[in-house]
């Protein structure tokens, strides 16, 4: 065996984890509806034609079927006026059938997207984007905490990885990945840093971590020469190079330098439609 091949970091593999759960749910799902009650319900509201978020849209669906939660799609048009979709809503919000809702980002520049997150019940917010539920990720009491972050951490318990004690470095500042990635990190006892577009020096940061989150959406930001031997990666970028999908860090240099790391795509991407799930069920138990 060479010495690459001794070094070779183990894959975080998302897409076999995501299976698993998907599985979990189906089987609770399905005892739900043994028990004569009905299956969670998830409305899908996408506004205007992105090629992406249609995507988005249509994989969330897929996962709703297999795993028996019922999926309400809602499909407006781009003309479609904010309190048009406010209206939408509300009806939503007060529809005792519906559990989660979920508006695919991003909207349209003529709907103000605060206006919109602020619109959902923070009961059915199963993005955890509205204030009511930011606040309580941060107070520690939260029902829901954003899909990726929490992916994340679902992702590194399959795999044995402790947070506490550890060096966190989280790369990006987003509110839905890099603020609240820190937040959960550290409520698990984690040392926690966060670093972004002004960090000066960023290497010396990156260095230091024993887990690594990077989530800048710049392909290659992170190369192994700014890793700490034996660092467990996460690398939630998903850039598109040349035709091909590619996360935040170079990943063979990484990979060489990391225990652990996040391929992409099959790492995050898949663990953050997993959690979806879980929060729509868990939206529809707290109910």
């Amino acid at each position: 065996m060479t010495e690459r091949a001794e070094r070779m970091a183990v894959l975080l593999d998302g897409k076999a984890v995501s299976e698993k759960v998907k599985a979990e749910i189906k089987t609770t799902i399905e005892a739900l509806i043994k028990d004569g009650k009905r299956p969670p319900c998830l409305a899908v509201i996408l506004v205007g034609e992105d090629p992406a978020s249609q995507i988005y849209v249509r994989n969330k669906v897929r996962d709703c079927e297999e795993t028996g939660i019922i999926s309400k799609k809602l499909i407006l048009s781009e003309s479609t006026g904010e309190s048009e979709l406010l209206s939408v809503i509300n009806g939503l919000n007060a529809d005792d059938a519906v559990d989660g809702i979920l508006v695919q980002m991003p909207l349209p520049k003529h709907i103000y997207e605060r206006t919109v997150v602020e619109a959902i019940a923070p009961s059915k917010d199963v993005d955890a984007f509205h204030p009511v539920n930011v606040g309580n990720i941060f107070t520690g009491f939260g029902t829901f905490a954003p899909c990726t972050p929490s992916g994340i951490l679902k992702l590194l318990d399959e795999y044995g990885i402790s947070v506490s004690g550890k060096n966190c470095v989280v790369v990006g500042r987003s509110n839905i990945v890099g603020k609240p990635m820190a937040i959960l990190l550290l409520q698990r006892n984690g040392t926690v840093t966060i670093c972004h577009s002004k960090t000066k020096s960023l290497s010396e940061h990156t260095k230091n971590a024993d887990i690594l989150v990077v989530a800048t959406g710049k392909a290659g930001l992170i190369n192994g020469g700014m890793v700490k031997e034996g660092a467990v990666i996460v690398d939630v970028g998903m850039n598109r190079v040349s035709g091909k999908l590619v996360g935040d860090c170079d990943f063979p240099s990484c990979e060489a330098k990391a225990s652990y790391i996040t391929p992409v795509p099959g790492g995050v991407g898949p663990m953050t439609r997993a959690v979806l799930l879980c929060n729509t069920l868990k939206a529809y138990t707290n109910r």
